[in-house]
This record gives structure tokens, C-alpha cells and sequence, in this order.
């Protein structure tokens, strides 16, 4: 395949249905291909639906009811659904066109009917995920590493809080079971090995010791409270607080981590909350580090995060590193080459320009490219292909390190799967849920064989939706309306690290940030499913707050620089954003660009004029 091959709007239905006879085409030919094996199986045997059922009153009656049914539910879904699809006029939340060979895929896959949970139910798609999961270790960097398919990206992060209590709490276990593995060492030396060494414990004593040390490990109740402190950004998804319910650390083992001016986890801070923690003798069970923040689209400096480790590590401090990326993980593939291997950052241009990544002037900051490199040196990773992988809702994924840390965690019942078993029947055994979708796993095998996960295949789709979402910002940046008399100018929160972009309006000389507040709420009123028909309506974006109570004073560089005092800001204690996470292939092209943001545009004005009267 040449570096030109890929036409990333020959995978899409399209936003008028361009593509819509292709997907009627395909999706009739493996319908007929489905039919066919089942007529094909012991065709012997008698068919279980006769003609003569098809002409009862009865049969007619239910056929004909099922149809009305369908009916309403379309009716329902086309006048109460957002208009997802669109190139430009739906700029909101994670909701973009997704890939037709995944749609595909996923319904093809339905009519198998496979549950994941173990190989015998499901031979083909849980071989599917089995590669998956490999896919995601590759792409993640994890060499020696291991991954699958979750619902969601709070189930990966759950996932992730579960593989560090049980591994922070190994070493007390093994202390407990065979105390020569670590003679010698304090209950801290315990509570801060590194996660290598402790696996290397456990490839070195019997079946019977292994199964005896998880019993004694976090799963038994025990020890939960000295595991320690889990350390988030301040911009954390409100998940992390669901996981640590759940997993039964305690939500106020929850600690924030100070964010800076561009939302980023401010490393020196988090150097000093770690080192006071330690001077207390409080363990860090593990810090987590976001890649794509869902409210800003901020990238941590997750190379810092590993090197501070690294230099702690030398003074008896440990700690285990997930990655929350279930928004930016596939964007990795922008820095891999068709070899799978990290390209020189010097050489990211010329490569960009080798597979028109870009059609303008994009530039990836350094930190950014770090902070995704560094990814591989961390224990676990969310990653959700149901976001930037541009496959059908629900598909979250994990990758883990070591597939040696799958035996923590892990659980086998006897009449799903075998303990000896070879995977992928064992999948069930290492993850939190029970029976799965093995359509999913056909819908992200499907799209991760037609685009690589490198620079030749998701790279162009993730260049395409960087260099829209750039875009986006620099229309932003240079906005402003007259509305009767008054002038409104808009301005962006920053430029991101990565597709989400956030903005505000406010009118030229307003010094008053409840009416601020106001006019973006009511602006986002317009621009939401709140006022009028959905399938009508220009322009649909969404909406957040930025409380003093969840992200401290990192908002006031902005509300600042928007003529806000700090009295005003320590007054209200909230800015309100409007918020647009920007995933279109499409508005890379100048000419869709031009039409679309004119469009968006004159939408603006008009709910402007609606509100400002």
C-alpha cells in the first residue's frame, strides 16, 4: 500500500450518506453470507419455520406488529437524537461519525451471537480480542504487555486501581507466606518495591504459595488502609472517585493533584505532595496521569511523572502509574511509523508531509510528543476505542505492562474456563466483567486491520481531527459579534494539547463574571438539546464549570486575561465554558472548513440575538 492510499472518506457513510449504497452493499452481501451458513448447517434438517406458518393470521399479526414497533422506534431515534454525524454544525461532546468497517463489523457480529467471556462460546471474536489486546500493547509502547476490551473507560480505570491495591499489597502477603522472599525488609521497603520486583517473587515460588499469597492480599479485606494514597490531577474524570468506592480504598484516599495554568499535572507540586506524604510515612499507592483530559484536552507531562519516579524510586519511594488515556490513547499512532517504532520527533515533520498528515501548519509541542512516548513506562493505560478509534459505543479497552499482572488479579471458574487453559479462553478470568459482546471485539479488529495503528492508518484519521480541532481554535480565537449594539467577543481557554477545544463569550467592558456565567449558560441553551428541536438547530456544542473547589485557582490565568479581578474570581468561584471536543475528519479541507465555520458562525449570532435581545 502506498503512502497515498488511504482515503479516509472512503470509510465513513457520510455525512449526506455519500457512501450510503457501499454500506447497503456490504452490509447485504454479509447478511447473505450469515443466511448462508445457516442453511448450509445440517441441511438436512427440517426447517423450524414452514411456509405454511407464514400464511397463519397469527404470523401476519406479529410481523406486522414488529414492523409498528420498529417504526416508533425510529420515529423516536430521528427526532430525539443529536445530529452526530455532521462535518462541523455537532462540535460537543465524543460524539463523531464513526467508521463504517466497524458498524459493519459490529452488526455482522450480532448475528453470531458471541459472549466473550469464554473461547467456547465465542472461538472467533475472542480470538479477535485477543488481538485487540495485543494491538493495544503495541500501540500503547507496553512491549512485554497485554490488553482487552472493557464497556467503558471507568471500567478500564476501576480496572487500573484494582491492579495497584493488589500489587501495593503483595509484598505484606508474601511477608506473610514466605517471609524468606524479603527478609530483611520494613513494612515501607514493602509497601514501595517495584512492581518487577514483586512479579519476579511470584515467578519464583509454587502454584499453592501464589494462590495463598493473593488470599492474604488486598482481596481478603486486609491492609487496605496502610496501601496508601491514590494521586489524581485535579482535572480528573469522576470516575477515579467511583473506583475507589468500589474497589474499597475509600474515596478520601483520593488526593488532587495541582494542575497548572494549562490544566496540566504541575510536577513540582507533585513532587512536594509526594515527598510530604512519605515524611509521614504514608505510602503512595499510585499517581494517575491524563492523556487527553475530557474537560480541556490537556496531555500530562507523564515523561516528568515517570523521571520524578525514577529519582523518588532511588530514596525508597514507589509508586504504580496509570495512564488515563481513554481520550488520547489512539493518538500515539500519529508518532509510530509503519514498523510500529516511535519516529525521532525531529523527523515528525518530514514524515507528516511523506503521508499528508496535514494539509496546513500543525505543529505537535515536544512535551506532548514525550509525555505520549513515555507511555510505555507506566503500569497500565485506559484507552477507549470508542473515542478517538472511532468505533460504535460501547468499546473502552486497557493495556497492562507485564502480562504477568494479569495472575493478580486473577479468577477462574471451573465451568466457564479451565485454569490450564491457553487464552484466549482464560480472557474471563482476567478482567472485572463477566459475559461480552464479542461484537465489539469484530468492530475494533475490523478497523484496526483496515487503518494500521500507526502513521499510515490512524495517524492520517487522528492528523485529520487535530488539524481540524486547530482549526477550530484559530476561528475562534479571532471572533466577534455586534448584537444590537453590543459588542460580544469570544475567546478560547487555550490552545490544547489535544481535540478539545474550550471558549467563552463575553461582552466587550463586562466586568461581571456571574454575567458572564449567565450568558454562556444561556448560550449553551441554545446550543443544546434544552431549547427547540435537536435536529433543527445549527449549532450544538456543550458546557462545563471550573470550581475553585475541583481546580483550585489554575482557571484565574484566564478569567484574568479576560479583565475578571481576583476578588471577582474568589466571589463567584466558577467560570462556565463552552466546550466542544472536536473529533470531524472533515474540516481539515479548506474548502469544508470556510462553509462550515461561516455557517457556525452566523448560528452563533443568531442565538446570540436571542439571548442578548
Amino acid at each position: 500500500m502506498s503512502k497515498d492510499s488511504m482515503d479516509l472518506k472512503a470509510l465513513f457513510i457520510g455525512d449526506k450518506g455519500e457512501n450510503a449504497d457501499l454500506y447497503k452493499d456490504m452490509l447485504n452481501k454479509l447478511v447473505d453470507e450469515h443466511v448462508g451458513w445457516r442453511q448450509n448447517y445440517m441441511p438436512q434438517d427440517m426447517p423450524v419455520i414452514s411456509e405454511e406458518d407464514k400464511q397463519t393470521e397469527g404470523y401476519a399479526s406479529s410481523v406486522n406488529k414488529m414492523k409498528s414497533v420498529l417504526d416508533e422506534v425510529s420515529s423516536k431515534l430521528r427526532s430525539e437524537s443529536v445530529p452526530w454525524h455532521t462535518a462541523g454544525r455537532y462540535l460537543g461532546h465524543m460524539n463523531t461519525e464513526t467508521l463504517m468497517p466497524a458498524i459493519l463489523a459490529y452488526q455482522f457480529a450480532m448475528l453470531w451471537n458471541g459472549n466473550n467471556v469464554a473461547y467456547e462460546s465465542s472461538p472467533a471474536t475472542s480470538q479477535m480480542e485477543e488481538e485487540v489486546g495485543a494491538d493495544f500493547a503495541q500501540l500503547l509502547g507496553l512491549k512485554d504487555g497485554w490488553g482487552h476490551i472493557v464497556a467503558d473507560g471507568s471500567l478500564a480505570n476501576l480496572e487500573g486501581l484494582w491492579y495497584a491495591r493488589n500489587m501495593k499489597s503483595l509484598p505484606l502477603a508474601i511477608s506473610e507466606v514466605v517471609p524468606e522472599k524479603v527478609y530483611g525488609m520494613s513494612e515501607w521497603e514493602l509497601l514501595n518495591m517495584r512492581m518487577e520486583d514483586i512479579l519476579d517473587i511470584l515467578d519464583n515460588v509454587t502454584d499453592e504459595q501464589i494462590d495463598e499469597i493473593k488470599s492474604k492480599s488486598a482481596r481478603s479485606g486486609k491492609n487496605l488502609s496502610k496501601l496508601g494514597k491514590w494521586l489524581v490531577p485535579q482535572t480528573k474524570h469522576y470516575s477515579w472517585l467511583k473506583a475507589a468506592d468500589i474497589i474499597g480504598i475509600g474515596l478520601d484516599q483520593v488526593v488532587p493533584i495541582p494542575v497548572d495554568s494549562s490544566y496540566r499535572i504541575d510536577v513540582k507540586e507533585l513532587e512536594s505532595l509526594v515527598r510530604s506524604l512519605a515524611a509521614d510515612k504514608t505510602p503512595i499507592l499510585g499517581v494517575v496521569g491524563v492523556v487527553g483530559s475530557t474537560e480541556e484536552g490537556a496531555v500530562d507531562p507523564i515523561h516528568e511523572i515517570v523521571k520524578l519516579r525514577e529519582k523518588l524510586a532511588k530514596e525508597k519511594i514507589y509508586f504504580y502509574i496509570h495512564v488515563d488515556a481513554a481520550y488520547g490513547g489512539y493518538a500515539r499512532s500519529i508518532f509510530l511509523d509503519e514498523n510500529n517504532e516511535v519516529i525521532p520527533y525531529e523527523k515528525l515533520k518530514e514524515t507528516y508531509k511523506e503521508y499528508n498528515i496535514f494539509n496546513s501548519d500543525v505543529t505537535i509541542s515536544r512535551d506532548v510528543y514525550d509525555s505520549f512516548v513515555a507511555i510505555g513506562d507506566c503500569e497500565s493505560v485506559t484507552i477507549d476505542p470508542h473515542k478517538m478509534g472511532y468505533i460504535p459505543y460501547s468499546a473502552g479497552g486497557i493495556g497492562i505492562k507485564d502480562i504477568r499482572m494479569r495472575n493478580i488479579i486473577s479468577y477462574f471458574a471451573t465451568y466457564v474456563f479451565e485454569k490450564n487453559s491457553v487464552a484466549p479462553s482464560m480472557l474471563g478470568a482476567y478482567i472485572l466483567e463477566g459475559s461480552k459482546a464479542g461484537a465489539t471485539a469484530a468492530a475494533v479488529w475490523a478497523a484496526h486491520h483496515v487503518l494500521p495503528l500507526n502513521v499510515s492508518g490512524y495517524g492520517k484519521l487522528i492528523g485529520a481531527s487535530i488539524e481540524s480541532a486547530t482549526r477550530f481554535y484559530n476561528f475562534l480565537s479571532d471572533l466577534e459579534f455586534n448584537v444590537n449594539g453590543r459588542k460580544v467577543k469570544v475567546t478560547p481557554l487555550i490552545n490544547p494539547d489535544f481535540n478539545m477545544v474550550d471558549y467563552t463569550f463575553n461582552e466587550v467592558g463586562n466586568t461581571d463574571l456571574t454575567v458572564m456565567n449567565k450568558l454562556n449558560h444561556d448560550f449553551y441553551d441554545q446550543a443544546s438539546f434544552v431549547t427547540g428541536s435537536l435536529y433543527s438547530n445549527e449549532f450544538m456544542t456543550s458546557h462545563t464549570d471550573f470550581a475553585i473547589p475541583d481546580y483550585g485557582n489554575s482557571p484565574f490565568k484566564y478569567v484574568s486575561g479576560l479583565g475578571f479581578s481576583k476578588e471577582e474570581w474568589e466571589k463567584v468561584g466558577k467560570v462556565t465554558i463552552l466546550r466542544s471536543s472536536v473529533m470531524t475528519p472533515y474540516l481539515n479541507n479548506d474548502k469544508v472548513a470556510d462553509e462550515y465555520f461561516n455557517k457556525i458562525k452566523s448560528a452563533m449570532k443568531s442565538k446570540l440575538e436571542n439571548i442578548l435581545g
